[in-house]
């Protein structure tokens, strides 16, 4: 007789547009054959929404009521930005596992929290960084890390789009492009070349709600490495978004535009790189599900790694605040389990 496969319930807090996003890859996974099931569907303004394409689902425009109403084993939050701490550390502690949309959270201080109460409660955190599960990024980590070009040069990143809804532009509410687009590429680095001795940042302020808008960062290692990343929300025309990298390695240089990687060897013709064509979403809500359900660690992003990354962040902040000054990240300690 086979093993029984565990079916996992999912509850998904927040429908805007990230919520459709991942309400469409569970969809797409249950039609799969993949053992999980989206349960339940929950939004403040549930009730305003009048959505027939949710009707399959069970839906709250209360927490409380969907995880008194619901046995779940993971719930996907997508709501904005200054609740995901809270939000995530009370669902936590109660059990959950939970996957949360990137940024981790308004403050690296919050960001530890949540760290803290995935150690305590022995269940899995993961921050939506998709571009960890994007197949051109993940091509790129994977050339870094073998060497087959040899070591990095030099690497160029950038992110841009129109400007987002009025809502992103409150500083105070979103952190602004840096910290709600432009965190992408400053993890991406992270995750490429580990922590930044200092990084320098020209920013453009939107008056008067003090959020950056575009960003600009230098990123300085040991090692001697010219490292920038740019952001930005002041695209025009029928440009609505774009994310480009170009990396010069010792032996080759890398360039991903248009949804395509060139790859440039020294010696030999360049090619096209073969990548999965599944986007970074699918990708890393399929990985989080399967630690789950195998219990293994989550080594392609631990929450920890982004904790390191909101540090950076911050950082930047500071660096533009000062007109670019050099700023030193400054890590977060994590608490020992007793």
């Amino acid at each position: 007789m086979k093993d029984e496969v565990l079916t996992l319930k999912v509850g998904l807090i927040g429908i805007g547009a990230m919520g459709r996003t991942h309400l469409a890859i569970y969809k797409r996974l249950m039609a799969e054959g993949y053992p999980v099931e989206l349960a339940a569907v929950c939004d403040l303004k549930m009730a305003e929404l009048k959505d027939d394409t949710l009707s399959a689902y069970r839906l709250y425009d209360a927490v409380d009521d969907m995880l008194d109403g619901e046995e779940l084993d993971i719930v996907d939050i997508t709501v904005p930005t200054p609740f995901h701490a809270e939000l995530a550390s009370a669902l936590l502690e109660k059990g959950y596992h939970v996957l949360c949309e990137k940024p981790m959270a308004r403050t690296s201080e919050q960001a530890l929290q949540m760290v803290e109460s995935a150690n305590a409660a022995g269940k899995k955190l993961m921050i939506g960084q998709c571009l960890r599960f994007w197949p051109a990024y993940e091509y790129l980590k994977a050339v870094v890390e073998d060497g087959r070009y040899g070591s990095v040069r030099a690497g160029y990143f950038y992110r841009g789009s129109g400007f987002p809804l009025p809502w992103y532009l409150n500083g105070a509410n979103s952190g602004g492009c840096l910290l709600d687009m432009h965190v992408h590429d400053t993890d991406i680095i992270h995750w490429l070349f580990g922590m930044p001795a200092s990084v320098s940042t020209s920013a453009r302020v939107v008056a008067p709600q003090g959020g950056y808008d575009v960003v600009s960062t230098n990123y300085h290692y040991p090692e001697g490495m010219v490292l920038n990343a740019q952001a930005d929300w002041t695209l025009q025309g029928d440009i609505q978004f774009a994310m480009t990298y170009r990396v010069n390695l010792e032996g080759a240089s890398i360039l991903f535009a248009d949804n395509a990687v060139s790859v440039h060897p020294a010696n030999e013709p360049g090619f096209i790189a073969e990548l999965s064509p599944d986007t970074g979403y699918y990708r890393e809500i399929r990985y989080f599900l399967d630690v789950v359900a195998s219990g293994e660690a989550l080594s392609a992003c631990p929450p920890e790694e982004t904790l390191g990354t909101m540090a950076i962040i911050e950082a930047e902040q500071l660096s533009a605040d000062r007109g670019g000054e050099l700023v030193k990240p400054q890590a977060k300690t994590i608490k020992a389990m007793n």
